[in-house]
């Protein structure tokens, strides 16, 4: 899967937030100064081609946008990215590091195996 700029990102989110919109729409869910229509559209193109946005034609050359790629595929690809590049492909290292970090905490673990969604083998 492809990966997104920063830039990219803002605008896939806004996209996962908000739902499918024309560019217009987008435009309006900046702040100011707001990017112009142009440079939306442009980065729209790009998120099309990269496979996380399509789009259907409204009336004449109005269209609608929309994600592709979920927000949890996207998020979920990311952090094996992360594990695969830093890691060496290795979740027990990844976990191993958040552990000696503190950021997560052997309770944490025991809490994880006691979701409902935990795969039991």
């Amino acid at each position: 899967m492809n990966t997104l700029t920063r830039k990219e990102e803002e605008i896939m989110n806004l996209y996962w937030e908000h739902g499918d919109m024309k560019v217009s729409l987008l435009q309006t869910l900046y702040d100011d100064p707001k990017p112009h229509v142009n440079t939306l559209s442009t980065m729209i193109h790009i998120l099309e081609k990269k496979g996380f946005l399509s789009h259907r034609a409204l009336t004449g050359k109005n269209y609608e946008y929309f994600a592709i790629t979920s927000k949890d595929e996207y998020s979920l690809n990311s952090l094996k990215g992360l594990v695969d590049k830093f890691y060496g492909k290795s979740c027990i290292d990844a976990i191993s590091a958040l552990l000696a970090d503190g950021a997560v905490t052997a309770n944490d673990l025991k809490k994880l195996t006691e979701r409902p969604d935990y795969p039991q083998t």
